[in-house]
């Protein structure tokens, strides 16, 4: 892997992180400000449960594909190109 394409690979893996922290304040966010709703309108049913539920499964699958996918290299990339030949 020459230094550039290495460099393009840690530049990729640094913006999926940097949107993984930005999904992680947004959800953070969106959570306070809808138990701040639910408690304002008179604490009933805790609905906001849903919406926060929504963000951890979001959360889990982008924190798989963000934190465990690995670049690829070059020989998977040759092997696949192999396979559509």
């Amino acid at each position: 892997m020459s230094d550039n394409d290495a460099r393009h690979a840690a530049v990729q893996r640094l913006q999926r992180k940097r949107g993984f922290l930005n999904y992680v304040v947004g959800a953070i966010g969106i959570s306070i400000l809808m138990v701040l709703i639910w408690f304002l309108t008179g604490r009933g049913y805790f609905w906001p449960m849903w919406v926060m539920a929504g963000f951890v499964v979001g959360l889990i699958f982008m924190g798989i594909g963000v934190f465990t996918n690995k670049p690829l290299t070059e020989d998977e990339i040759q092997r696949e190109m192999q396979k559509g030949s």
